[in-house]
């Protein structure tokens, strides 16, 4: 009987470490989070299942290119997955469908030829702001319509699609 309580005791030890360390990696390292809507198609699409790093903006900053997951500026308990296209400190010119950053055209190869943007836009992002937009420029809500984006403001960066299957894909760090 001693025996059996003490094995007993050794799956409660090993459950609870087992959960404290699952809490302390959804809460501090990495979370899954699911896409829903169209502004990142055709890259991501909604019902996409993502696991997002929320530890490395702790060592960097966010880089140009990066896949992030974001925090509603509107409210702040739901949250948006944009793409990061400007920089602290930069000037931001959006014109026939084209990004310029300081004067200089941004190639953006991760969107579908001829996405068809219409508008002109203009920001200058001061110290701890940043520029997002989706992939889907004309179906998404992004800095365009609420302005730059603060740094606390971002959650992570995308790492992983795990779901659907068939789309397993891991993410890197993007510059253009």
């Amino acid at each position: 009987m001693k025996q059996f309580f003490l094995s007993l005791l050794e799956v409660f030890e090993v459950l609870i470490v087992a959960l404290v360390s699952i809490y302390l990696v959804y809460t501090f390292i990495a979370q899954p989070f699911r896409v829903e809507g169209s502004s990142m198609e055709p890259n991501f699409s909604g019902g996409d299942y993502l696991v997002v790093d929320e530890i490395s903006y702790r060592f960097r900053n966010p880089a140009r290119g990066e896949v992030i997951v974001l925090h509603n500026p509107a409210k702040n308990t739901e949250f948006f997955i944009k793409r990061i296209v400007g920089l602290p400190g930069e000037e931001l010119i959006i014109r026939n469908g084209e990004v310029s950053i300081d004067g200089k055209l941004l190639k953006e190869d991760y969107l579908p030829p001829d996405i068809g943007l219409k508008g002109d836009y203009y920001f200058t992002l001061d110290e701890g702001e940043y520029f997002v937009m989706g992939d889907n420029r004309l179906q998404s809500f992004d800095s365009r319509s609420w302005g730059p984006l603060g740094r606390g403001d971002i959650v992570g960066t995308v790492r992983v699609r795990f779901w659907p299957l068939g789309g397993l894909e891991t993410y890197s760090l993007k510059t253009s």
